[in-house]
């Protein structure tokens, strides 16, 4: 393989690791090679692929694991374009209702195509991350993780691939605040029923239905973010 050009050498770089994992066959949850593996192979210094590893973690793109290397968290090619977020806010109440404005759009959106697109093996992905969510909220009273992940299933059976993919960096940006919001554990708890009702709409096909307990759910957190982040 040529050398990279000086010009755009990290954009360069990044685009290089992804016709590499595509020409080698990676996916989602494969282990990319060594920096000095890549460094080789892409004819760059280990700083230029440590700079490029650290702007695809910050894009959602690799995950590295302390003393197991960097793995692939979606599949990656060279014609990829990653779409970075920053949220500039004065404040993490300001932060949350600004996201918040956007997500009701998108997850509405994304729990109609699901009901109207998934299959038996969605509805059922979808019902299974639900039990898991119900049974830790009603041994904890809270189910952070578990609720995230009950909702990108959803995302993932609108068969659109960027609706999980925003989200989840939307979601993730506040993934401590999630963990104990506003020292309130019980934060958004009164949407918990509401998750049912959306699998519900979603297993009869009920794209109307599926927004509406969509934005029952927002409601109720936005709600919360308001009443729980008062001086």
């Amino acid at each position: 393989m040529p050398a990279l050009p000086p010009v755009d050498r990290l954009r360069d770089t990044v685009e290089a690791i992804g016709r590499f994992a595509e020409r080698s066959g990676l996916g989602a949850g494969d282990r990319l090679p060594t920096e000095r593996a890549l460094a080789e192979a892409l004819r760059v210094g280990r700083s230029t692929i440590r700079e490029a590893i650290r702007q695809m973690q910050a894009l959602g793109l690799v995950e590295t694991r302390k003393g197991s290397g960097s793995f692939l968290r979606r599949p990656l090619t060279a014609s990829s374009r990653h779409l970075p977020l920053t949220i500039n806010a004065g404040s993490l109440r300001e932060a949350l209702l600004q996201t918040l404005d956007v997500r009701r759009g998108l997850e509405a959106e994304a729990g109609a195509l699901a009901a109207e697109r998934a299959g038996r093996d969605a509805i059922a992905e979808i019902e299974r991350k639900l039990a898991l969510m119900e049974a830790v909220h009603l041994e904890k009273g809270t189910a952070g993780r578990e609720d995230l992940a009950f909702h990108l299933s959803i995302y993932d059976a609108s068969g659109n691939p960027l609706f999980a993919q925003l989200l989840e960096q939307m979601r993730e940006a506040f993934e401590s605040f999630f963990a104990k919001p506003f020292d309130r554990p019980d934060f958004a708890r009164r949407s918990f029923p509401f998750h049912r009702e959306l699998f519900e709409a979603i297993a009869r096909g009920d794209a109307a239905g599926a927004r509406d307990k969509t934005l029952a759910i927002l409601r109720i957190v936005e709600e919360d973010i308001k009443d729980m982040s008062q001086p």
